[in-house]
């Protein structure tokens, strides 16, 4: 046998092993969650970025320290939470700052306070830049997302909260809480160029569908949702959860504060807090049709969904398997106690790189077309 097969054989059989278990090599599929979530409630996982193992029955791996403190030292509750996998940054806002984070080494890169506070952001899909609205106040940052600096300010007196941008990157949606217009803004000059609504009332958690035919809106005082044409800016049809109370919840204000949409467009997930459900609706019929609740451990702020769409993550800490609508376990801290956030994503790493990045929002990547 020669040397030179003798060689080959070794580096395929130390690629096999390394493969096999569970080496560099490997891709390894990450849910970070931002803490505090739920306000500023340490009781919910503390204060950090805590890292899950997916692939192995979310598992705590690790707690990355954070920044984002008032001047007594006292953590502020967090706000949001995006990613690049292209530039390897990771970003979380709290109610005065957002911080940026190197995913490979995990270092604090920077935290930079902005005028009006921070609060749910969104990056674009080159990870170049981040929409930053104010803490609800009247104006979003235009913020260059590798060093921090200011580029627009885009004023919209809406009182400025959460923020999408869509999967192409061309249009920023931006949604207040004191208006019941959603708005879009064309990325490349940042100003507002289309207008939606209004809403039955004031706008709260929303999505979009991958086409951007759609948008998928939770408003004040109603459980259940309401959808927006985002090409003729009509309000299509109103929504309510049947069968379900509508009660106060114990946060926002809001009987149902978060939507989501699975990968394939079919199914709308919405939360509904007082009676601590996620209700599932089907989205091939106009109006959608409720076809499942699911029960929570407490009350949900939120919901999404990892990048393969096969799992869905309310901020309650349960996590659901999407096709079974099956709880399969709970996110727990390294000293057991139940974590729950309503800012976390999943990002998947290959070796120490990370190659995707998930999103804080749930958007489809299909337009479902009622009756398809």
């Amino acid at each position: 046998m020669s040397l030179l097969f003798r060689c080959l054989t070794a580096i395929i059989a130390l690629l096999f092993l390394s493969t096999a278990s569970g080496g560099l090599a490997a891709e390894r599929k990450l849910l970070y969650v931002a803490t505090p979530g739920i306000r500023d409630y340490l009781e919910y996982g503390g204060h950090g970025i805590l890292v899950f193992d997916i692939d192995h029955g979310h598992k705590f791996l690790k707690r990355i320290p954070s920044a984002g403190l008032d001047e007594k030292g006292k953590p502020l509750n967090v706000k949001g939470i995006c990613a690049s996998a292209s530039t390897g940054r990771l970003y979380v806002s709290t109610t005065q700052s957002l911080m940026c984070f190197d995913l490979v080494s995990e270092n604090l890169l920077w935290e930079k306070r902005y005028e009006g506070g921070c609060d749910r952001m969104a990056i674009t899909p080159d990870g170049k830049i981040i929409y930053l609205p104010s803490l609800e106040r009247e104006h979003w940052h235009v913020v260059d997302a590798m060093s921090g600096v200011v580029i627009k300010k885009i004023i919209t007196n809406s009182g400025a909260h959460n923020t999408i941008i869509g999967p192409d990157g061309r249009f920023a949606y931006l949604a207040g809480l004191k208006s019941p217009i959603l708005r879009l803004s064309d990325t490349t000059r940042h100003e507002v160029v289309r207008e939606i609504g209004p809403f039955g009332n004031v706008i709260r958690p929303f999505t979009i569908d991958g086409s951007q035919k759609h948008c998928y809106v939770n408003v004040n005082d109603l459980l259940g949702f309401e959808i927006g044409d985002l090409e003729s800016g009509k309000v299509l049809c109103r929504v309510e959860v049947s069968g379900f109370e509508k009660g106060p919840p114990k946060r926002h204000g809001c009987p149902s504060h978060g939507i989501a949409l699975t990968q394939d467009g079919k199914e709308i997930w919405v939360t509904d807090a007082y009676n601590n459900r996620v209700h599932i609706y089907d989205n091939t019929l106009m109006p959608p049709k409720k076809v499942a609740d699911i029960q929570l451990r407490d009350q949900p702020g939120w919901v999404t969904f990892g990048i393969d769409g096969k799992l869905a993550y309310p901020s309650t800490g349960d996590v659901i398997d999407v096709k079974t609508r099956k709880i399969v376990t709970a996110l727990m801290d390294e000293k057991g106690a139940a974590v729950q956030s309503e800012k976390l994503l999943e990002i998947d790493f290959d070796g120490k790189k990370p190659v995707r990045a998930g999103n804080q929002f749930a958007l489809s990547e299909l337009t479902i077309t009622a009756g398809s």
